[in-house]
């Protein structure tokens, strides 16, 4: 009895995922013309980096001050509302969201205000030497556009957060198309009315009109993405009235599992201030440089298989395993996320095995416009090697539901503290001894460094709390997955090699499109043997996704 309900319970996880995923494949589409056309236009150092570390700020600083909390503590919280209040939650949603924007929009005043110092924070000590003085500033005044985003991004995710513990899952992965639409259209504009920067612009400061357009559109595309969110609240039957009534209803619960989760945002985001201001010193010791614009452009294209099956599964899963966890069903809670990380390591592995063999055509296709249209080699190293980091990253952040699950976020808070322990002491041992153009790469290392042991502590944790998880399936999955990916790996290689040797001698054998062309002809390479050797290595996790593309195909 038990499988077929596990089977049917897993079917709808991935029901439930192919909505979000569909969405996150549109947005992170969008997100990569937004990333090309930044590029293009600002090049791949220190003028690039001015304005993305300013534009990354009210990410992490919204993560730090209120996303742990929202994405890992109220979905679980809320689910529990659901079913036990008397009002189906409607009176907590209300507290939840009146201290949200009380706290959020706080925040925010106090954080534009010290711009100057949360950029000092994330800037090289080199930026304070009187040949950048101009370039800091800059970096400021793009701060002081772009940190009103923290009390956006929050309530965006708060509201997205309590879509999805209503079942409602597309709106909040479909909603950032909004803003990268309007990102594209700042980029644009800037293309026509700048132009690409120049090889001496790209190691200077922006006019008062290029922080204008840049900051104000970026901050405009967040605002978008919130409001879009809006009317499907009432969709879902939910109209948000004020309550300051907060004393004796349960959220000090709540808050009390948020403590441990946002010290452990706290841990996670100190080590990427250190990432941050290693990369801004690698762009400012030399316009070879390579820095954050260089990392993060990389990280958005390899976390594409992440973004798309692995977050969507994780969102999806959350309430199912927090259900078993409140009926005590540990080994329910273990079969359906052991299911779900095979799943997505089905996916994320293959991918991160043939990375090496594209990462130059695709970094020509992605990046090889404008301003880095002769720079884009400069990304090949980094992106080869952020697949591994992936790899562990995802069976972290899918082990990590099961914690959240069964409120034991204080053990999460430790791990992480692990995690960031080896991220920023291999982050500073790596960089300190590389020239300033692999100072991406080295990041990159400590990244999957970090992730590597972490994963293994997070799994080996949580399997001792479930009473055992199983482990010895899962290495043979992983053994199987291994002989899978590296034959796949192997014959895009070997396709690699006749394609070189063919398109050297085509017309126009260096433009970008022959790269498109050939990453495209290697990936259904890899993709046709992966998906050959499936079922003679028993990967059910690939074969029954490709027989419900198949049937649906049949169907329709």
């Amino acid at each position: 009895m038990t499988e077929p309900t596990d089977a049917g319970e897993q079917r709808g996880i991935l029901a439930n995922s192919a909505v979000m995923a569909a969405g996150t494949v549109v947005s992170r589409f969008s997100g990569f013309i937004r990333s090309t056309l930044l590029l293009a236009a600002l090049g791949g150092g220190l003028h690039a980096d001015l304005f993305t570390i300013a534009n990354t700020v009210p990410n992490m600083l919204y993560i730090l001050l209120a996303g742990g909390v929202f994405n890992a503590v109220l979905v679980p919280q809320l689910v529990r509302a659901m079913k036990s209040d008397d009002d189906g939650g409607t009176a907590y949603v209300d507290r939840v969201f009146t201290l949200a924007v009380l706290f959020l929009g706080a925040v925010t005043v106090l954080l534009v205000l010290a711009a100057p110092w949360v950029m000092r924070l994330l800037l090289d000590t080199q930026f304070t030497e009187p040949g950048l003085a101009e370039q800091r500033q800059s970096a400021v005044d793009f701060a002081r556009y772009c940190l009103p985003q923290v009390f956006f991004y929050g309530m965006f995710v708060l509201v997205g957060q309590v879509l999805n513990a209503r079942g409602r899952f597309g709106p909040m992965m479909w909603a950032p198309i909004a803003n990268n639409v309007i990102a594209v259209g700042v980029l644009v504009v800037y293309l026509f009315a700048f132009g690409p920067a120049s090889t001496s612009e790209q190691y200077g400061a922006f006019s008062t009109n290029e922080e204008l357009l840049l900051g104000v559109g970026s901050t405009l595309g967040i605002v978008a993405q919130f409001v879009i969110l809006v009317p499907y609240l009432r969709a879902a039957g939910i109209r948000i009235r004020p309550r300051f009534d907060f004393r004796g209803t349960g959220l000090s619960h709540t808050l009390r599992l948020g403590l441990w989760t946002v010290l452990f945002v706290v841990v996670n985001q100190a080590a990427f201030v250190v990432v941050v201001r290693l990369a801004s010193g690698g762009t400012a010791a030399s316009a070879e440089g390579t820095g954050i614009t260089i990392y993060s452009s990389a990280q958005l294209a390899v976390m594409v298989p992440h973004s798309i099956i692995t977050v969507s599964l994780a969102t999806a899963i959350l309430p199912r395993l927090s259900a078993h966890a409140a009926a005590g069903d540990n080994a329910a809670l273990a079969r359906t996320l052991v299911s779900t990380i095979r799943t997505a390591l089905a996916v994320v592995i293959p991918f991160a095995m043939v990375l090496p063999f594209i990462a130059l055509p695709m970094s020509q296709v992605l990046w090889g416009h404008g301003a880095t249209a002769d720079t884009y080699p400069r990304f090949e190293t980094t992106v080869s090697l952020f697949g591994i980091g992936v790899v562990f990253f995802t069976l972290h952040y899918l082990t990590l539901r099961g914690f959240y699950a069964l409120e034991q976020n204080r053990t999460v808070f430790l791990i992480q503290c692990v995690i960031a322990a080896v991220n920023i002491t291999a982050a500073l041992v790596l960089v300190h001894r590389a020239d300033p153009d692999h100072t991406s790469p080295m990041l990159v290392l400590a990244y999957s460094a970090a992730y590597g042991i972490g994963s293994l502590i997070s799994f080996g944790v949580l399997s001792r709390l479930l009473g055992g998880l199983p482990i010895g399936s899962m290495l043979g999955f992983l053994a199987r997955l291994l002989v899978a990916g590296g034959v796949a790996a192997a014959a895009a290689w070997g396709v690699d090699l006749v394609l070189d040797e063919l398109l050297s001698h085509a017309p126009d054998a260096e433009a970008w499109w022959w790269s498109a062309v050939e990453v495209a002809f290697l990936g259904v390479v890899d993709l046709s043997v992966l998906v050959a050797l499936a079922k003679p290595l028993q990967l059910r996790e690939i074969t029954s996704v490709i027989d419900t593309v198949a049937g649906r195909l049949r169907r329709g």
